[in-house]
C-alpha cells in the first residue's frame, strides 16, 4: 500500500499546486480545490488499511440514506417545521431499526402504547433482550 499511498499523495500535491484565481469556478479550479482539501485529510484516507473490518467505501451510509432521498424527491418534502421534524425522526427510527434487524411496526406499537400509558418508551439502542416486550401482549 505504501507505493500506492505515496503515488496518490504526489498526484494530489501536483494538482493542488496548479495556479488558479480565488473566485474561479472552472472545472480545473474545482479539481485544484478538491485536491487541496484531500491533502488536508490525506492520512484519514488510509484508515481502512490499518483498521481490520473497516470498509474503504461509504456504501453502507449511502444505502441507509437512499430511502430518505427518494422520499424527499417523490413527496416534495414537508410543508412545516413540525412535519420536517416528524419525518426526520421517523426516518431515523426506521433506518436504525432496520440496521438492527428489528421490526418497525412492533417498535411503533410499543411506542404508542407506552405514550398512552405514560410509560417509558422503548429505546432505539439495541439490547440483548427487549424489556418492554410485555407491552405487546397487553
Amino acid at each position: 500500500m505504501q507505493p500506492l499511498r505515496a503515488g496518490l499523495k504526489a498526484e494530489l500535491e501536483s494538482a493542488a499546486e496548479l495556479p488558479i484565481s480565488k473566485g474561479e469556478k472552472k472545472p480545473l479550479a474545482k479539481t485544484v480545490r478538491t485536491a487541496q482539501k484531500l491533502l488536508k485529510v490525506e492520512s484519514a484516507l488510509w484508515t481502512f488499511v490499518q483498521t481490520p473490518g473497516l470498509e474503504p467505501t461509504n456504501n453502507a451510509a449511502e444505502r441507509a440514506l437512499r430511502p430518505a432521498v427518494i422520499w424527499r424527491r417523490t413527496s416534495f418534502g414537508s410543508q412545516s417545521r413540525a412535519g420536517s421534524l416528524f419525518v426526520t425522526r421517523m426516518l431515523t427510527v426506521v433506518t436504525s431499526l432496520k440496521a438492527q434487524q428489528r421490526d418497525v411496526l412492533d417498535f411503533l406499537t410499543l411506542s404508542c402504547r407506552a405514550a398512552r400509558r405514560g410509560q417509558t418508551p422503548p429505546s432505539l439502542i439495541p439490547t440483548s433482550s427487549i424489556p418492554d416486550a410485555d407491552l405487546l401482549t397487553a
